[in-house]
């Protein structure tokens, strides 16, 4: 278990073991590759992101990573692995999200994104992505570090 803060100070606890924190997690995070390239998307709020959200109604978590990731960037998912989960105490709430790592099977021009402006392809993750402005607040944290570290050893 690693803990650490995240941007905007709150404590993070991350995990690679099985949902240590809940079987049910309400938010989803999956980092993509689409021919060996990173696919994110540009939130229009946030900047530039890994596709993520929350868990529908009626749905498991990794059927919403699947979904996030159709919605934000037209990426169809050809296999997706559970990564590890993360407990955030935040200020207002407790956030518990799944990490995935997906494989992209092929990029489908939509007419809209949802709320961002659609697929950014990266050859890769810049180094110093947490002092970049262009970039989500989600991504300047040590789950992104973790988990890329993970995923370059195991998966690529």
């Amino acid at each position: 278990m690693y803990i650490f803060t995240d941007y905007y100070n709150n404590q993070v606890r991350f995990s690679f073991q099985n949902h240590p924190f809940s079987k049910y997690p309400k938010h989803v995070w999956v980092i993509c590759n689409y021919k060996n390239k990173w696919l994110l998307t540009n939130h229009k709020e946030r900047g530039l992101e890994f596709p993520g959200g929350k868990v529908e109604h009626g749905e498991t978590a990794e059927e919403a990573a699947i979904r996030e990731v159709k919605e934000e960037t037209g990426g169809v998912v050809e296999t997706i692995d559970y990564i590890g989960q993360y407990h955030v105490n935040g200020k207002a709430s407790t956030v518990i999200k799944n990490v995935y790592f997906a494989e992209i099977k092929k990029l489908e021009e939509q007419s809209t994104y949802y709320e961002t402006y659609g697929p950014i392809l990266l050859k890769e993750i810049p180094d110093n992505v947490k002092e970049q402005e262009t970039y989500s607040f989600i991504m300047k944290d040590d789950v992104l570090t973790y988990c890329m570290k993970k995923i370059i050893e195991t998966k690529l």
